[in-house]
């Protein structure tokens, strides 16, 4: 929530800061350098030393990098406060999903990664529309109620059993680089490249066909309840169907789309479509998560959650780093192209996943 409530007003307010469009991209950027830094490292540390340690920490460190942005000081000192800010994301991400792998059986894994990425939407759909009430001059006490109220999940983390940490002192188990693990590295790739387009050309794109503050808001608002609501039944779809068509299925249907939306130039069929769009993202999420940690020892799920996110934020800063040059050649040309470019990375799973039971059941037998 608190990132869709100020990031869609972030690069305003950094040019009120003096801020050049150098500037800006470098501070926007500076997020996810710091998310590819260090997620694989962090994923380690959790593997180490315990998850909820981490998690604390990351929570801490992003409130106090949130309410930086209150002090009066220039643009560029907030490249500081949006690498914490990349780095603490990035280890919520890690330790989240690495600590529902381990405290979950397979057959329920599907499930319970449905379940946080409904809190992560309930968040997204909420922000833009609180984020109506802001503006420029306000941004920064907006990021200030950000920091306090990570603060306060960092209190409840400190209540969280998310499991004890391995030895600190023998050695980790190797992380298995299987074509499993592979598969699932590049199903995350082919992911970030879709939302970076969407990062860098999205509010582009509904601008040039004259939209609305109000209708760029609600096109964020509106993806995210159709998949909120079909959260369960992605869930539940993942530990029941055959997880390897759902995750292709998922990874198709968003490079569909994505190459669909420079062609339709009705801004509230766009938000529509966005709305449908949704629903195969919600059936599919879970289970690209669950393959990710399908048959993986308990020790090392903090490195492949760290390794999957970094390859998914990765090629996210390597698209949205390109998407706004391309834009500026042909609106249509960074979705049609990171679409094709999906679709070709996306279909090599049959590949990597072909000795992957699909059906988690079959698995465990």
């Amino acid at each position: 929530m608190g990132a869709t409530l100020g990031l869609p007003l972030l690069p305003l307010f950094l040019e009120h800061r003096g801020g050049s469009p150098h500037v800006i991209g470098l501070i926007m950027s500076a997020f996810f350098v710091a998310g590819v830094a260090t997620q694989y490292a962090l994923g380690h540390a959790s593997d180490r030393f315990g998850r909820r340690p981490i998690l604390v920490g990351a929570l801490v460190a992003y409130g106090l990098a949130s309410m930086t942005f209150a002090l009066p000081v220039t643009a560029l000192w907030f490249t500081g406060s949006r690498l914490i800010q990349g780095a603490a994301a990035g280890a919520l991400e890690v330790t989240a999903l690495s600590a529902v792998a381990a405290l979950y059986p397979e057959t329920e894994r599907g499930r319970a990664v449905a379940r946080i990425l409904s809190a992560q939407l309930l968040g997204v759909a909420i922000g833009p529309l609180a984020g109506a009430l802001t503006t420029v001059a306000n941004l920064g006490w907006v990021f200030v109620a950000t920091g306090v109220a990570s603060l306060l999940a960092a209190f409840v983390a400190t209540r969280l059993d998310l499991g004890g940490p391995v030895s600190t002192t023998g050695p980790l188990v190797k992380v298995s680089w299987s074509p499993r693990l592979i598969g699932s590295l590049v199903a995350a790739g082919a992911t970030g490249l879709t939302i970076g387009v969407y990062e860098a050309c999205w509010t582009l794109l509904m601008n040039s066909h004259h939209a609305t503050t109000l209708e760029i808001r609600l096109s964020w608002t509106l993806f995210s309840i159709p998949w909120l609501v079909l959260s369960r039944l992605g869930g539940w779809l993942a530990d029941h169907a055959n997880r390897r068509v759902i995750a292709l299925a998922g990874l198709w249907n968003g490079a569909i789309f994505l190459a669909l939306y420079p062609h339709i130039h009705n801004n509230v069929v766009m938000i529509f479509v966005g709305s449908l769009e949704s629903i195969g993202a919600a059936a599919s999420v879970p289970a690209i998560a669950s393959l990710l940690t399908q048959g993986a020892h308990p020790d090392e799920m903090g490195r492949r959650q760290g390794l999957s996110a970094t390859s998914q934020t990765l090629a996210l800063a390597l698209s949205a780093g390109t998407s706004g040059f391309l834009f500026t050649r042909s609106p249509a040309l960074p979705f049609t192209l990171v679409a094709v470019i999906s679709v070709l990375m996306s279909t090599t799973t049959l590949w990597w996943w072909r000795h992957t039971p699909g059906h988690i059941r079959d698995a465990a037998a």
